[in-house]
């Protein structure tokens, strides 16, 4: 049996990250993420779910929401699966934080604090390089000089990811490695290093959970599964699928190779029809 919670789940993602009491572990791993750039001292989390400007707009919820003590802010979320149009997802959760900044009346003057998605993603981001961290920025296109630093995406590909505890160097890769392999863990690592990781330990271990919690985390975990489930049932139908296609275009490249060569041996359009089951304008054609 598990010692500590599965951070993929709803519930055990929003317990380490989402809560006010432990909103210091937010903090932590947003300042390593952004070492040597921000130093956050404080959040406050903001409504998820950010209702709609007028009728008929789309409402957006976010995993977590908060804001700096500086007024930037930070969207959060941890998915499981691609979904379509991941990367348009993205960019419209981003822009909608950045246009509701607006302020109305005529002295407010584009005034606007920077917007950051951190995107954990326990999937393999299609049509594009394999790696752990993914950056984007708007910048120029050829100098490749920055243009404004109000919009920035981070991806986080957790499968790029295989560090074992040893080879972990930054204070960025060893949240990676405790949150990839935290429901398989039988103690926190890094603890004599980092005191945040001691708090962790606690907030993560299942026995600490209260009944309404362990409720909570058992249908949440039970959600999780059955999605793995799915998608592994999805993969394996699409597997098969592609080999019975590839199988039948193989048999039908063979058919079209021993037409040809019964061809040229002057064979009849009948004859080699009856061999290999191809028309008279496909055996024309070799």
């Amino acid at each position: 049996m598990a010692k500590f919670i599965n951070p993929f789940t709803d519930v055990g993602f929003k317990k380490i990250f989402g809560q006010e009491v432990s909103k210091d572990l937010l903090i932590d791993f947003l300042n390593d993420l952004l070492v040597d750039e921000k130093s956050i001292t404080d959040i406050t989390f903001l409504d998820k779910e950010v209702l709609p400007e007028y009728m008929g707009d789309r409402g957006v919820i976010y995993d977590i929401y908060c804001t700096t003590e500086s007024g930037e802010q930070f969207i959060v979320e941890m998915q499981n699966r691609q979904q379509v149009n991941f990367r348009e997802r993205a960019l419209y959760y981003l822009s909608h934080a950045v246009s509701r900044q607006g302020e109305k009346g005529a002295d407010w003057r584009f005034g606007l604090k920077a917007v950051y998605g951190v995107f954990f993603m326990n999937f393999r981001l299609e049509d594009m390089p394999h790696k752990l961290r993914t950056d984007i920025v708007l910048s120029d296109r050829d100098t490749h000089e920055q243009f404004s630093d109000k919009l920035r995406f981070i991806f986080i590909e957790l499968p790029s990811f295989r560090k074992e505890e040893e080879e972990c160097v930054t204070d960025f890769e060893r949240w990676i490695y405790v949150l990839k392999n935290m429901e398989t863990l039988n103690r926190m690592p890094f603890k004599a290093r980092k005191s945040v990781f001691e708090k962790l330990e606690k907030i993560v271990d299942i026995a600490s959970l209260s009944k309404e919690e362990r409720m909570k985390y058992d249908e949440s975990i039970k959600v999780y599964r059955d999605s793995l489930v799915t998608m592994e049932f999805a993969e394996q139908k699409g597997r098969a699928e592609g080999l019975a296609e590839g199988m039948a275009k193989g048999k039908a490249e063979e058919r079209r190779i021993i037409a040809g060569q019964l061809k040229r041996m002057g064979m009849s359009f009948d004859a080699i029809r009856e061999v290999t089951g191809l028309s008279d304008s496909e055996i024309d054609k070799l």
